[in-house]
């Protein structure tokens, strides 16, 4: 039988699954109190160890792995950084998947019918697995700002989803990467339902070491999973 005790998050700065203005979460957000269901050896165990055999190597740069004929259109960046616990310990053996809009701020979606170019070079999506030392490292396109219809001249900022599966597919956290000196994240609704300072921790920090030269620019984005500097995840 489940707990029946209410749940309660135990990481500080976590979205409300209700915020009012990001509209949607009106729909979709839980009506009763959610309660905590112990997690049995099914949620606990699966394919981890064995990700690169299930899915296929990893598809780490988003710039050259499209159908089309060349490389993708925009400003190269490299997002890199750590999957890390509580205790500041690296987390292998992670999947982090990514989806993200292109340059123009477009996705391929057939649901994306606003008027911006598609890239024929880029389809937005890639994957890697963390290694011993909890590293991940994707070379992509910065994304552009869109329209999304929550209100009146609504545009969500640049961003980039990140998805993360740990030892099994139930063990999912999704959150979004933003990047520093975007003026949309303040009037973000999406972004701004994670209070200061927490909001914080969704930003990448520009990174000159990892820059390369004539190539791209760099950014790290280290991702904690719980605890009191845990990363900020939607509900």
């Amino acid at each position: 039988m489940p707990d029946a005790r209410p749940y309660r998050a135990e990481d500080p700065g976590q979205p409300p699954s209700l915020f009012p203005p990001y509209r949607s979460t009106a729909l979709r957000s839980p009506r009763e109190p959610l309660v905590r269901v112990p997690q049995t050896l099914t949620e606990i165990t699966g394919p981890a160890g064995t990700w690169e055999a299930l899915m296929g190597p990893a598809l780490a740069d988003l710039t050259r792995h499209a159908r089309g004929p060349g490389e993708a259109v925009g400003q190269r960046i490299i997002v890199s950084g750590r999957v890390l616990d509580e205790d500041a310990r690296p987390v292998p053996d992670t999947i982090v998947e990514i989806w993200q809009a292109n340059a123009a701020g477009r996705y391929i979606h057939r649901n994306d019918q606003w008027n911006a170019p598609l890239d024929p070079n880029f389809t937005g999506t890639g994957r890697v697995v963390t290694d011993a030392q909890g590293r991940y490292r994707f070379t992509t396109i910065r994304p552009g700002a869109y329209p999304w219809g929550n209100h009146r001249n609504a545009w969500r900022p640049a961003h980039i989803h990140l998805s993360l599966l740990g030892p099994a597919f139930a063990t999912r956290l999704v959150t979004q990467l933003y990047f520093p000196d975007d003026p949309l994240i303040e009037i973000d609704p999406i972004a701004n339902a994670v209070p200061l300072p927490y909001r914080n921790r969704l930003v990448a920090r520009f990174d000159f070491d990892s820059t390369e030269p004539n190539h791209a620019l760099g950014y790290v984005f280290d991702i904690v999973l719980r605890g009191r500097d845990a990363t900020p995840w939607e509900p």
